[in-house]
């Protein structure tokens, strides 16, 4: 078989890019050119100049999202810079589009300063009706999400931190369904501080989790030491309840669950045998996870997850990100709430039916009919 490495830059030489745009519109007398642009276009204009909601009525704004990069953090690759991050954007802009009927618009910024992003989204958000932020490494990331969410009416959503959460949330649903345990009871070990790390651990702990350790290089992140940076201090606020320190080796024993968004080989077989009885195993490091799943398998972990195609159980966000933006925007939301995301979790977990459920099938696959429009009902359901 082909790898698939030639075959995406085989099919991007053919293309040119994976979208174009397509009228809606025929334009083909100079009626049809009157009535679409000049001077028929003036009286469009100024019904929206009169009320600027009608531009949800009348412009493509109502069904537009701007996937927007720095090229800082793509994917596996690092901060390989704005040019290079465009076929990610494009990909991501496709998938919108084939999952929920979302037009969406790849935007990959020349800049990686905190204020110029900012500024320049704010900028272009009359022509959205949502802000998907991509591949933004962090700690800017944060600021850039937190202040634009203040700045703007329309939901700022970064996808790489809570698109990641929800499905790993989805995961864990499913997991505690399988293994009879609640989430109030169970330890759970996250290794990667950064962006994804943070959010799913956030999430976690408002769907109910008690007891989180998040881990860095250095070992359990803890409210007592003070040599803290400040985004790591405000999650060790929230977790470690026991102000544990120590290694990964010493969080793992009698862990219930473990979540990797750090790199590969990470996570030591011998780790895992410490854990807890049915223990579950998310390593989701690309394209090499923390551990591999016949490793994990063999060390007595009952049910793990990947990043990965090509292993059960991938934790992939495109079970969650169409959905989530298209319930938001048919909803009108100006904000995509924390209650919204844990309900695209339950959305995304329930898709899986009582018969389905088993150590090898805890998430639906991403081609399952349903799954985004499941999604969107359950995040209209949850806007406020």
């Amino acid at each position: 078989m082909t790898d698939v490495k030639e075959l995406a830059i085989e099919q991007a030489r053919k293309h040119g890019g994976k979208m174009e745009i397509v009228s809606k519109v025929a334009i083909d007398t100079m009626e049809d050119l009157a009535i679409a642009y000049t001077p028929g276009v003036g009286a469009v204009c100024m019904e929206i100049a009169e009320d600027k909601e009608k531009a949800y009525e009348y412009t493509t704004k109502k069904n537009m999202v701007a996937v927007v990069t720095d090229g800082s953090a793509v994917l596996g690759l690092g901060n390989i810079g704005p040019e290079a991050a465009i076929p990610v954007m494009e990909g991501k802009a496709t998938l919108f589009k084939r999952f929920a009927d979302v037009d969406a618009i790849p935007i990959s910024l020349n800049t990686q300063d905190t204020e110029e992003i900012i500024q320049a989204v704010a900028a272009i958000a009359p022509s959205f009706a949502g802000i998907n932020l991509e591949d933004i490494g962090a700690p800017r990331c944060f600021e850039i999400e937190t202040r634009l969410k203040e700045m703007l009416d329309i939901p700022v959503f970064h996808d790489d931190q809570h698109g990641t959460a929800i499905v790993v949330l989805a995961a864990l649903l499913n997991g505690l369904r399988l293994t009879d345990k609640k989430i109030e009871d169970i330890k759970i070990v996250i290794m990667g501080a950064g962006a994804a790390g943070l959010a799913i651990a956030r999430l976690f702990l408002s769907a109910g989790a008690k007891n989180v350790q998040v881990l860095d290089r250095t070992g359990i992140i803890c409210a007592d030491n003070p040599d803290l940076p400040d985004h790591h201090k405000a999650i060790a606020e929230i977790t470690n309840p026991n102000r544990d320190t120590g290694t990964a080796a010493d969080a793992l024993v009698g862990a219930d669950v473990f979540v990797g968004v750090s790199g590969p080989g990470a996570l030591k077989p011998e780790w895992v045998s410490t854990m807890a009885e049915k223990s579950m195993v998310f390593a989701m490091a690309n394209p090499t996870p923390e551990i591999m799943p016949d490793e994990a398998k063999a060390a007595g972990a009952y049910i793990i997850g990947t990043g990965r195609s090509d292993f059960p159980n991938q934790i992939n966000n495109v079970l969650c990100f169409p959905g989530i933006f298209r319930g938001a925007i048919d909803a009108r939301a100006n904000d995509i709430t924390v209650e919204m995301q844990i309900a695209a979790a339950e959305g995304i977990a329930a898709m899986v039916s009582d018969e389905e459920l088993n150590p090898e099938r805890i998430l639906p696959d991403v081609f399952k009919p349903g799954v985004s429009e499941t999604v969107a009902n359950s995040v209209k359901n949850a806007v406020k």
